[in-house]
């Protein structure tokens, strides 16, 4: 059964970095797309960040590019979230995502595995 856990998140101060992880368990991550989303309360989740199966493309939403970096380790099935200069706005909860496709994917509905969710709040 594909699993994908994710491992980061907790608790900062607005400006301070976390970085979330993504290790995939029964699928073999060269072969997916992968993405990070995320999920405000009373919000619908959000494209955050996406890179393609070999890692040369990438592609940010607006709201956190320059300030997060997506990344992937194929050798280790594991994909990254580093976020830096993070933001009282940024406080959601952020899930991993597996997409059976080459390129970036952005479309929520075009993924098929999913992370179990890790929650991430920014306040001082």
């Amino acid at each position: 059964q594909v699993r994908l856990v994710q491992f980061g998140g907790g608790l900062v101060q607005p400006g301070n970095s976390l970085r979330l992880s993504c290790a995939a368990s029964e699928l073999t991550t060269t072969n997916y797309a992968m993405g990070w989303f995320r999920q405000a309360p009373g919000k619908e989740r959000e494209f955050v960040a996406a890179i393609s199966r070999g890692g040369s493309g990438t592609y940010y939403a607006g709201s956190v590019k320059g300030r997060f970096t997506i990344s992937r380790e194929n050798a280790k099935n594991t994909v990254y979230l580093q976020m830096n200069s993070l933001k009282p706005e940024d406080t959601a909860v952020y899930y991993c995502a597996a997409a059976r496709a080459a390129g970036v994917v952005l479309v929520i509905h075009d993924y098929d595995y999913w992370g179990q969710g890790t929650q991430v709040t920014v306040t001082s």
